[in-house]
């Protein structure tokens, strides 16, 4: 049977309202519109009784910032949508998207009888325009946690989310309480339990910080309100997600040496001294671990490989950031895409060269690089997230995938990398460009890379031949990863929105050339992410 894909522009597989008979076919393999099936599976023999108990609580907590992105995310009622969809695979699909918007096809309606996705997606009230929040007074309606409503009479109101979601809050913070009276490691139970009280009241530095000193536990679990991408209006409001993963304790090892080489690596930065002049906080780690639960907006369209938290730059200068590289989901985006992609595209020479390893290493500096540089304005315009607002996320992507790669470089050149070629992490950033690309105007990431895919160009970095196929100069692409790296840095501590927007949106584009490629890519088959096969069963808890 043929799988069935969702790309960017093909406007025929758009799917008939979910009132009528659909007939989409499922694929054999479990490959969803675009989405390869991957079962989220994992030896727990090594852990006790009680620690599998834990997990179970931490699953049902997950299970509920699952529920509250949905809110957060699709305008309407989830119940509805997904039992007037028909078709079992157009159902999967609304359940990989979190509604009937496309994710990696710019957020373009799949299903008749919706528009284009609000930018404020639910956190604000549909019809409510830029104007009337600006004349908004009250200080919180910028903060990460509320959610922004009318009142009786119309207003606009500020409402907390732990008020807003109230009940279901209660219930996730009573069970990491549970799961907090079941902890061995000292420090995953103070986090458990400082997180409980945070959620209960959308004050979550104390937490982090115990977050940031909880790097012992076997087991490690992220909850909460924590990224912006969903806010696409103004970039203020934070979406509920979930990981639950178990450490790799032998690439784990492999990896610890790195993170107190942050304040080197930052002061080595190759820009005037005020864009790096923060020291990263040296209580950072790096650890590599296996997840086996996403739930919320990690899970929603592409999925993250790699997580770089807490957020909060008062801890990025006191402490620094944890590193989790979640290795068993990057391996299977590397086999299910990236591979397959760098077969198409890549000079064979050159593809030969495109290796997990490298890209393990890309991806695992990429979350170095969001730790450096700098997190506040050096002209009184606060933090650089606040002053970029909705741009903030697409160019801090763009540096961390730019520097991330820069880095690398250096400690191969320091010999801290073993003998490998470092022309290998360069041609496999470059293969990997076009898998990324395909998450779609919408996305942070997908525009961050067509930002690097763009200037590369511009800078002889690479060519492509008639049929398609590219061919890395890798000298002229060091080049330019440092000129970029200097111009985004640049951007971000002098706060600069206006140029930012502009490059955004002049820079971010796929040209028609880029779409022949891509649309090569999408004829072969070749998946655009993966969805999860996951949970409690699938685990045996």
């Amino acid at each position: 049977m043929k799988k069935v894909f969702l790309f960017a522009g093909i406007s025929a597989l758009l799917l008939s309202s979910c009132g009528n008979k659909q007939t989409q076919p499922k694929a054999d393999d479990g490959t969803v519109m675009g989405y390869a099936r991957v079962e989220l599976k994992a030896d727990l023999s090594r852990f006790s009784d009680n620690d599998r108990k834990m997990m179970g609580y931490l699953c049902d907590a997950a299970d509920i910032m699952n529920d509250l992105f949905w809110q957060q995310a699709f305008t309407g009622n989830k119940d509805q949508l997904l039992s007037a969809i028909q078709n079992d695979t157009l159902r999967k699909f609304a359940e990989i998207n979190y509604g009937p918007w496309d994710r990696l096809d710019g957020n373009k309606p799949f299903i008749n009888g919706y528009v284009q996705k609000p930018l404020g997606a639910n956190f604000y009230p549909g019809e409510m325009t830029t104007e009337e929040f600006e004349a908004l007074k009250d200080p919180n309606k910028t903060s990460l946690y509320t959610m922004i409503r009318r009142d009786d009479k119309g207003k606009l109101q500020v409402i907390w989310y732990h008020d807003f979601f109230k009940n279901e809050i209660e219930k996730a913070a009573s069970l990491l309480d549970q799961a907090a009276a079941l902890a061995t490691d000292a420090g995953f139970k103070d986090y458990l339990t400082k997180r409980a009280r945070a959620l209960r009241t959308d004050d979550y530095f104390e937490s982090d910080l115990a977050w940031m000193d909880a790097k012992t536990s076997e087991i490690d679990f992220v909850i909460g309100p924590i990224e912006n991408y969903e806010d696409a209006m103004f970039g203020y409001k934070a979406a509920y997600e979930s990981f639950l993963l178990i450490k790799d304790p032998e690439w784990s090892a492999k990896l610890a040496k790195f993170s107190s080489l942050l304040p080197d690596l930052q002061r080595g930065l190759p820009v005037d001294g005020k864009y790096k002049a923060e020291m990263p906080g040296t209580d950072s780690d790096l650890n590599v671990y296996d997840v086996i639960l996403y739930r919320g907006d990690c899970n929603a369209g592409s999925k993250t490989i790699a997580i770089n938290l807490p957020n909060d730059e008062r801890v990025h200068i006191q402490k620094g950031t944890r590193k989790l590289q979640l290795k068993n989901a990057m391996q299977a985006k590397f086999d299910k895409i990236l591979m397959p992609i760098s077969e198409i595209v890549m000079n064979p020479q050159q593809q030969e060269m495109v290796d997990f390893n490298s890209f393990f290493e890309n991806v695992t500096f990429h979350e170095v690089a969001h730790g450096l540089g700098v997190k506040n304005t050096i002209n009184g315009q606060g933090t650089v997230r606040s002053a970029l607002m909705e741009t903030y996320s697409t160019i801090e992507e763009a540096k961390a995938d730019i520097m991330g790669l820069y880095i690398v470089d250096q400690l191969h050149k320091q010999g801290e990398m073993g003998d490998a070629d470092v022309d290998r992490n360069y041609i496999t950033f470059f293969a990997g460009i076009f898998r990324s690309v395909r998450f779609g105007a919408a996305s942070a990431h997908g525009k961050a890379n067509m930002l690097c895919f763009n200037w590369m160009k511009d800078n002889g970095a690479f060519t492509r031949s008639d049929k398609g196929v590219y061919t890395v100069d890798v000298e002229k692409m060091k080049e330019a990863t440092v000129s970029l790296m200097a111009q985004i840095l640049k951007y971000q501590a002098e706060g600069d929105y206006e140029a930012v927007k502009e490059w955004i949106d002049t820079k971010s584009v796929i040209s028609p050339e880029l779409q022949q490629d891509l649309d090569r890519i999408a004829a072969a088959d070749i998946a655009k992410d993966i969805y999860f096969v996951q949970g409690k069963s699938v685990l045996g808890l």
